[in-house]
Order: C-alpha cells, then sequence, then structure tokens
C-alpha cells in the first residue's frame, strides 16, 4: 500500500539478482572494474532493495566460497561507501552463523568463519574482535563431557581460515595449538584409502591442516595462491571504518548436535609424478590445501550439472601455475574414495570425468589412465569398500569408452593366487562390464590368457533337465510341474502336484502338507526358475503368480534359508540374477532381511564369500530394513501430528460447547491408529536390531573360527580372506553407522565385550572413536 505509484527506473528485484550474478560471474580478467562498478550500482539500491542485498550476500557468503575473496571485497567496498550498511551485514552474517550452528549445517559455517576472517582483509572487521571470537572457538577444547569431534570442529574453522588472515590473527595462538593438536586418533585407520604409508602418508585432517600452517607461518605467512582482489583497492578500504564483531560464543552441546566425521586427507599424487608441466604443491604446503578446498567447492556447489561443473573445474583461476589435471583428478578420487560415504552419489564422479575427459581429450584422459594404473598397482594395501567404488568406476568409465584398456598391462596379476586383489579386481571389473553389456562382448575385449578371470556364461543350472538325473529324488514331480506351469496351472493344482514329494526330513510323511520340507522347495523353485528364466521380468511375473506357493514352502525360517540356497543352485553363474531375484524376494515378503543375513554367512555361501555381489546384495537388504523403520515411523509422527492438530481446532472452536462424545467419537479412529502404529514400529525397530545383531554374530564367528586355526596351526593370520573379512565388518559399521549408534549398548554388552579377541574389537573401538 505505501509504495510509490511511479515505478524507479533502477532495478526491479529479479534484475538485481541477476545483475550480481552476472556481474560477479564474469571472467576475472575484469574483475577489479567490476567490483567498483558494482558497488556504485548496490550503494544505488540500497535505500530501497537493502534487505534483499544482504540475503544475497549472505547467500553467496555461506554458498559459493569458491569466490569469496571477490565477495569480501565487494562487501569492503560497500563498507567504504555506507558504513551502517558494512555494520548490518557483520551482524546479519553472526545471525547466520548461528542458525547454521543450530541445525547442524557445520560445513557451511566454516565457509562463513572464513569470510567473516578475510572481511579483516578488507577493512571490515576489526582484527582484535576477530582474535577474541577464535578464542572463544578455540576455548570450547576446555569443556568437559563433549565430544572430540565438536573440539575438532572449532579447531579446524580456526585453522583453515589463517590461509587467508593468518598473519593478522595466529602469532598469540601458537603454543596453544601445539597442546590441542595431542588428540587420540583411533579412529584413523577406519577411514584411511590406503593401509600402507608409502608412497603418500594418509593423514588426519587436522594433523596435515596444522602441518600446511606451521609451514605457512616458516615461510613468513607468504601465500601465492588465493587470489585477493581487495589489494587493487588498498587505497579506498584502508580509509574504512571497522567494525568489532558482536560477541560470539559457541552454542553449546546438545544431545541433537550432529558432527562432521572425522576425514583422512587422500594423497595420490606428487610433484614427480608431472615431470613436464607446472610443479605441483608440496603435500604440507598451503598451496595444496587453498587449491583442493576450492575444487572440492566448485563441485559442492555445481555437482547437479556436470557440464557446468566440469568447465568451472578447468577454467580454476590460475591454472597455468599448478599441474590442474592433477589436482583435479586427485580431488574427485578423494571424494570418490571418501569414508564412510562420498558426498554426492557415486555415478556423478563418472560422469563428471567423462565429461572433463571430453573438454580436454589432449590431457585429461592420459592423467586419467595414469591414475588408474597406480590404484591398480596399490590395490594390495586399499580399503575394501574404496576397491569395491573403484570397480563400479572403473567398469562403468570403460562401459562409455567401448571397453578400450591395455589388459596386458595387467598380466601380472594371472601369476597370483586368485584370492589375491589384484586378481580379484580384474575379475569383479569384468563382471561389472558384462551387466553394462553381454558375455561374449566381454570374451571378446579381454586377451584369451584372461579367461581364467573372466566372468561365467550367465545360464541358468537346472538339475532335472538333464536325462542322466531321472533317479534325482522328486524328478518326476519336475516333470509334471513343467508341464503343470506351461499349462497355467493355478497355485491350487501346483500344491497337489507338490504333495506327493516326499519330506526327506521325515521317516513316515505326516499329512500335514506343508511343514519344511527342502525337496519341495528344490523341485519348485528349480522348475519355476527354469522355466522363468529367459529375463528378469519373466522370472519376476513368475514371482508374482505363485507368490501364495512360495509363502507357504518358506512359512518357517529353514524354509526360507532353503528358497535362497536353490535360488544360489540355479543362478550361481549369474550374480546378477541373484541380487535381482533376492531383491524381489524381499520386497514381497518370500523371505526376510534375517534369512538373507543367515544364508550370506553360511558354509553353502563360502565360496563366494569375498565375492562382490554378495556384499552389495547385504547392504542393500540392510537398507531395505531401515527404510521400512523410518516408513512406519514417519506414518506415526504424521498420525500424532494429525491428531494434535484435530485437539488444536477443537481448542479453538470451544466457544460452541459441544459434547465431549463427539470430540471422542472424532479421536477414537486416529488414536488406534497411532497405537497400531507404535506396536508396528516396537516390531520393526527390534527386527532391525535382530538384523544387526545376526550379521555381527556371525562375522564373530567367522573371524574367530579363523584366529583360532591360524593360531594353532602356526599360519600367518593375515591372508586375503581376513582382509577381505575384517574390512567388510568396518564397512557394516562405517555404511550404517547412523543406525548402528542406536544399538552400541546392546553391541557392547552382548557381543563386542572385553573377551573377544582385539583384532575383532579393534574395529568396534575404531567406530566408537569416530563420535567419541
Amino acid at each position: 500500500a505505501g509504495q510509490p505509484h511511479k515505478r524507479r527506473r533502477t532495478s526491479e528485484p529479479s534484475e538485481i539478482e541477476e545483475r550480481l550474478e552476472s556481474l560477479i560471474c564474469r571472467s576475472n580478467s575484469s574483475l577489479e572494474s567490476n567490483l567498483e562498478g558494482l558497488a556504485g550500482v548496490l550503494e544505488a539500491d540500497l535505500p530501497n532493495y537493502k534487505s534483499k542485498i544482504l540475503r544475497i550476500l549472505c547467500t553467496v557468503a555461506r554458498l559459493l566460497p569458491e569466490k569469496l575473496t571477490v565477495y569480501t571485497t565487494l562487501v569492503g567496498l560497500l563498507n567504504a561507501r555506507n558504513y551502517n550498511f558494512g555494520g548490518e551485514f557483520v551482524e546479519a552474517m553472526i545471525r547466520q552463523l548461528k542458525e547454521c550452528l543450530k541445525v547442524n549445517m557445520y560445513n557451511e559455517a566454516v565457509h562463513l568463519v572464513r569470510f567473516l576472517s578475510d572481511l579483516v582483509n578488507c577493512h571490515v572487521i576489526a582484527a582484535p574482535s576477530m582474535v577474541a571470537m577464535f578464542e572463544n572457538f578455540v576455548s570450547v577444547t576446555q569443556e568437559e563431557d563433549v565430544p572430540q569431534v565438536r573440539c575438532d570442529w572449532y579447531v579446524f574453522a580456526f585453522l583453515s581460515s589463517l590461509p587467508w588472515v593468518g598473519k593478522e590473527l595466529y602469532e598469540k595462538k601458537d603454543a596453544e595449538m601445539d597442546r590441542l593438536l595431542r588428540r587420540q586418533k583411533i579412529h584413523v585407520p577406519m577411514l584411511q584409502v590406503w593401509t600402507a604409508d608409502k608412497p603418500h602418508p594418509q593423514e588426519e585432517y587436522l594433523d596435515c591442516l596444522w602441518s600446511q600452517i606451521q609451514k605457512l607461518k616458516k615461510d613468513r605467512w607468504q601465500e601465492r595462491h588465493i587470489l585477493r582482489p581487495y589489494l587493487a583497492f588498498d587505497s579506498i578500504l584502508c580509509e574504512a571504518l571497522q567494525h568489532n564483531l558482536p560477541p560470539f560464543t559457541p552454542p553449546p552441546h546438545t544431545e541433537d548436535s550432529v558432527y562432521p566425521m572425522p576425514r583422512v586427507i587422500f594423497r595420490m599424487f606428487d610433484y614427480t609424478d608431472d615431470p613436464e608441466g607446472p610443479v605441483m604443491p608440496g603435500s604440507h604446503s598451503v598451496e595444496r590445501f587453498v587449491i583442493e578446498e576450492n575444487l572440492h567447492c566448485i563441485i559442492k556447489s555445481h555437482w547437479k550439472e556436470r557440464k557446468t561443473c566440469a568447465a568451472q573445474l578447468l577454467s580454476y583461476p590460475g591454472n597455468n601455475k599448478i599441474p590442474l589435471n592433477y589436482h583435479i583428478v586427485e580431488v574427485i578420487f578423494a571424494e570418490l574414495f571418501q569414508l564412510p560415504s562420498p558426498p554426492h552419489i557415486e555415478v556423478m564422479y563418472t560422469t563428471l570425468l567423462i565429461e572433463l575427459c571430453k573438454l580436454q581429450p589432449g590431457s585429461l584422459p592420459q592423467v586419467l589412465a595414469q591414475a588408474t594404473e597406480m590404484l591398480y598397482m596399490r590395490l594390495d594395501t586399499m580399503n575394501t569398500t574404496c576397491v569395491d567404488r573403484f570397480i563400479n568406476w572403473f567398469s562403468h568409465h570403460l562401459s562409455n569408452f567401448q571397453f578400450r584398456w591395455s589388459w596386458e598391462d595387467w598380466s601380472d596379476c594371472l601369476t597370483q593366487d586368485l584370492e589375491k586383489p589384484k586378481p580379484k579386481f580384474v575379475r569383479e571389473v569384468l563382471e561389472k562390464c558384462m551387466r553394462l553389456s553381454y558375455h561374449q562382448r566381454i570374451i571378446d575385449i579381454v586377451p584369451a590368457s584372461f579367461s581364467v578371470l573372466s566372468p561365467a556364461n550367465p545360464v541358468c543350472i537346472y538339475k532335472y533337465g538333464d536325462e542322466s538325473n531321472r533317479s534325482l529324488p522328486g524328478y518326476t514331480v519336475a516333470l509334471c510341474l513343467t508341464i503343470a506351469i506351461k499349462n497355467k496351472a493355478s497355485n491350487d493344482e501346483i500344491f497337489s502336484i507338490l504333495k506327493d514329494v516326499p519330506n526327506p526330513n521325515q521317516d513316515d510323511d505326516d499329512d500335514e502338507g506343508f511343514t519344511f520340507n527342502p525337496l519341495k522347495i528344490e523341485v519348485f523353485v528349480q522348475t519355476l526358475l527354469h522355466l522363468a528364466a529367459k529375463s528378469f521380468s519373466h522370472s519376476f511375473s513368475a514371482l508374482a503368480k505363485f507368490h501364495e506357493v512360495f509363502k507357504t514352502l518358506a512359512e518357517s525360517d529353514e524354509g526360507k534359508l532353503h528358497v535362497l540356497r536353490v535360488v544360489y543352485e540355479v543362478w550361481k553363474n549369474h550374480p546378477q540374477m541373484i541380487a535381482v531375484l533376492v531383491d524381489k524376494m524381499i520386497r514381497t515378503q518370500i523371505v526376510d532381511c534375517a534369512a538373507v543375513a543367515n544364508w550370506i554367512f553360511s558354509s553353502e555361501l563360502a565360496h563366494d564369500f569375498t565375492r562382490f555381489y554378495i556384499w552389495e546384495i547385504l547392504h542393500s537388504t540392510i537398507r531395505k530394513m531401515n527404510k521400512h523403520v523410518l516408513k512406519i515411523h514417519k506414518e506415526l509422527e504424521e498420525t500424532k501430528a494429525r491428531l494434535a492438530r484435530q485437539h488444536k481446532r477443537r481448542d479453538s472452536d470451544d466457544d460452541d460447547d459441544d459434547d465431549d462424545r463427539s470430540s471422542d467419537r472424532e479421536d477414537g479412529p486416529l488414536e488406534e491408529q497411532i497405537e497400531r502404529l507404535q506396536e508396528k514400529v516396537e516390531t520393526a525397530q527390534s527386527e532391525q536390531k535382530n538384523l544387526f545383531l545376526v550379521i555381527f554374530q556371525r562375522f564373530i564367528m567367522l573371524l574367530t573360527e579363523h584366529l583360532v586355526r591360524c593360531e594353532t596351526g602356526g599360519i600367518d593370520v593375515f591372508t586375503p580372506w581376513y582382509k577381505s573379512c575384517i574390512e567388510r565388518l568396518q564397512q557394516i559399521f562405517l555404511q550404517h553407522h547412523q543406525i548402528i549408534q542406536q544399538y552400541m549398548v546392546t553391541l557392547e554388552n552382548l557381543l563386542f565385550t572385553a573377551e573377544l579377541d582385539h583384532h575383532i574389537l579393534a574395529v568396534f573401538q575404531q567406530f566408537c572413536a569416530l563420535q567419541a
């Protein structure tokens, strides 16, 4: 209502946002002139659009950290022209920082802290008040009974701002920092991509940053990589009045605080890997930290648009002073191999690398091939979870380049024990390539010498299909079933055919019919899967059509386990089919999650225990269980909210003074529903807890047997099987850490007790240390 009638010529809100973006996103060469013009435009718009401008600048400070110094310079210029605006901006940033910390947005909070510290360089914030804020950050380490990850975050936020503003702030903090970094690091082995420190040490992130800051200090704070546009405006900025930061106290630790997990810094290249080009900064130089931070930020800002992301990475400022392709490839693999999980979905990294190869066909594919070769050479010490991701990435990448690779270069793997990491890797890659192609194609692309590692022909093994097996029990029933199913028999007809199958578990067949009868399951499942073997869709239709028969045959736990055994027997040459069928059987409740876990650890699967697809199935099963619990929990919360809304409505309508009976009538159905859902949630949570107990118990049994066998036989414990098994145990802990944390007390009391062998207990202790 109070708007002036005449439209101002300046700018519509959307235009301002567009102008801000277009001016800042222009090439860096004209940056200085852009900034001055932009500051002038914004100053003219301040009377009408101040809150909008404040909001945009706060947002870019949080979300575009790779352009940090550009925006701090802009704020510096605005502050020099309009002191009050500068003050309001600083207050808005502190408000935003508090908000981020309150809702556990710690990565964004780091960007805001860094932005504030750079405002010291732009004469917006007085250095002593920044020092006071960092003193409060560091004082968090004196708090009692708080997790180490909380202290770590505040120390990281302080240290990681020093490359921008260290000279001003660091001097008073030296001895204190030394003391702070003598902290427990039990968790490190769980997060390392490689167990060996050669050729590059895999350091904990704070230790690495500390070494980088120490070196920066020794070099008298000379840093040659951060773009500092404010230097061009020194004469304007040094005249500006500065603001003191409002007092900032870190919000206290609460039950709901979730801090970032510790990390290990991934190192793959050094200056020797690219002797021709510019020299790669050393792993303890602060330039390495700044370049990597910025590249990670670019990926975080643009990961949903692979083309933009690739272009932004390749146009990184100062790219002629550094071996940029090596940095980019290292940063992408650092994210892909990050434990417990990569920041973005795995397939994004594949598409990003393909895009980069297209944009730099003359140089990037060579760096990527060099990296792949290095990863292959270091497979012996590589973490099993990272090997999985390497297999997925490499097979997907090859499928985009006609599966071309110089396989002969890897023929060293053919002379090794097939359980060793290298032959295992090649076998799994070829298996995955077959999923993205077809069997004959894979046989054609690899040299004949690799046939021992090539995937088996994925055909169905039907034991009743061979005349020579006539003497097998159930052979004639299988023939009858085949005819019946082809003639579209109903479930009842199938039941009556199966009635004649003798039960090998019982001497005299009591005619209850459907207690656990392994032979019935075998005949039915073998025959049905054989007839539906043509495709995934045929198999799904068969499961749907005879769902009732499956449910009846697999009523008991042994029944469910036996169905899974038969699926494996029929399709052992086609791992993908097994994975897909098991997935479908869980969804349609033919088998349950605990049965799948027990089956995976059973002796029948021992031969395939270290195969990649087995763990795909187990993780997928756990995820299904977790989703199921979340879904019911969400339903319960929504129903409770509906009831609360109903009460609120009634309270506001109380003047009508209805009798209580009608309100009881309204509430009744909802309250009953809540009660039912509460029971369902409890049941689901108990199933979830039971699933983890089954998995961890079976791991402990297998590993203990192995350790005892080695001890009594005087054999070395650290076999390829042991490495695989213990790292799969770590993988379960890491990939499902949020859920498992709820059951820590039970796990500690029931399974991971002090009497357990220290090899196994160490994994549990590393896991506990992650959030300690």
